[in-house]
């Protein structure tokens, strides 16, 4: 193949944490196919698991709306171009508007949220517009989730660093008096934070995909194997890698941030013991501001391209 591009290496390396001459390398070997050069990074020891999110650098606020009864809830992400309108005052209330209507008005897709009216009487296509007229700078309504408790349940939501991180989480129970127990709404907001904090993907084991576990295990037993690990001891490496890649990924099996002598799972057994419930965690979002997309100016290429061109 040509020439591997510095965006490319840049990429790699961000999503990867690997050198940037091991980034070159493996997009050689790979034919500049990302996903293949981040396989071929992890699987020489020279990597850690990719960043689910990948390059994280747009500005902007993620904002979260609950009912006051907290049975709806809602997460959104307005970006813009600069962290100065982020701050903007305008544009803070422009995007706890949203949230408030996602949660009121449940629109099924972006394309619905747009045409959505606020109390303004605008819609929020038409707020978008006319906000990047007065303020000079573009943005966009980029995702939104919505929860809404069906039984007896709670939805929460947790806000990190001014809007840069925002969590989601529902869970279930069978008594309604718990629903008004403190000690409960204190466990499920700290369920939030742990979200935000540990970035699980899953809640238990059995929701990981089979072929993002057959996966995995090609790359940890690779990994074994280039160790110089013999067949059998490569399996048996792969199978405590596994375990311990679970561990990462799931929250009822994480370390709890707060207490790390006990797992998630731990944490919420004690409490049903305690208060004589099945507390269940059904479902959470986690959003990180800018998670996947460019910067609006890249700085970083010019270093990159000195490094491959060597």
């Amino acid at each position: 193949m040509g020439e591997i591009s510095a965006a490319s290496v840049k990429e790699l390396r961000e999503r990867t944490g690997a050198g940037m001459m091991d980034c070159k390398k493996a997009l050689a070997e790979t034919n500049g196919d990302l996903d293949k050069a981040i396989e071929y990074l992890r699987e020489k020891g020279l990597a850690a698991a990719a960043k689910k999110a990948g390059r994280i650098a747009a500005e902007g606020l993620i904002s979260a709306y609950v009912a006051p009864k907290k049975n709806i809830g809602s997460l959104v992400e307005v970006n813009c171009e600069t962290d100065f309108v982020a701050k903007n005052p305008v544009f803070i209330q422009f995007i706890q508007d949203v949230a408030e209507v996602v949660s009121a008005k449940s629109p099924a897709d972006l394309n619905s949220l747009g045409q959505t009216k606020l109390d303004s009487g605008q819609t929020v296509s038409e707020t978008v517009t006319s906000l990047v007229s007065t303020i000079g700078e573009n943005m966009t309504v980029r995702r939104f989730v919505r929860f809404e408790v069906t039984g007896t349940g709670i939805v929460e939501s947790y806000i990190h660093m001014g809007g840069k991180i925002g969590v989601l989480l529902e869970c279930s129970v069978i008594k309604a008096d718990t629903l008004n127990n403190s000690e409960f709404l204190n466990v499920v907001k700290d369920l939030c934070m742990q979200v935000a904090a540990a970035k699980p993907e899953y809640i238990k084991r059995d929701e990981v995909p089979a072929d993002v576990l057959e996966r995995e295990k090609a790359i940890y037993k690779a990994q074994a194997v280039n160790e110089g690990k013999p067949e059998a001891i490569a399996e048996k490496i792969t199978l405590g890698r596994i375990d311990k890649f679970y561990k990462e990924i799931c929250l009822t099996e994480q370390l709890f941030i707060k207490d790390t002598d006990k797992t998630i799972t731990k944490l919420i057994q004690e409490l049903n013991s305690k208060l004589g419930e099945n507390i269940t965690i059904l479902r959470f979002a986690r959003f990180e501001k800018g998670e996947g997309l460019e910067k609006r100016k890249d700085d970083f290429a010019s270093e990159v391209m000195s490094q491959i061109k060597e």
